[in-house]
């Protein structure tokens, strides 16, 4: 599943979850779905912390969390 964000695309499975940034650098994230931690209640935040990256990135709204937690198969914190 593709969802798209004001800042690039999200492209997701239920065992990874891809990053891609809009602008000249080209920036890609990328993780393992169990390495993944959504943070809902407005902060609408999606959390990696992993044996070797750290990183988070604020997506523009509930409704993307929601479609991340269906397609991961994880819960909103």
């Amino acid at each position: 599943m593709v969802i798209e964000f004001k800042s690039g695309k999200i492209i997701v499975t239920a065992h990874e979850l891809v990053i891609r940034l809009q602008g000249e650098h080209h920036v890609t994230l990328q993780a393992q779905s169990d390495a993944v931690e959504l943070i809902g209640r407005g902060a609408n935040v999606v959390a990696v912390n992993g044996s070797e990256a750290k990183w988070s990135l604020k997506l523009d709204n509930e409704a993307q969390l929601r479609l991340l937690a269906t397609e991961l198969g994880c819960d909103i914190a």
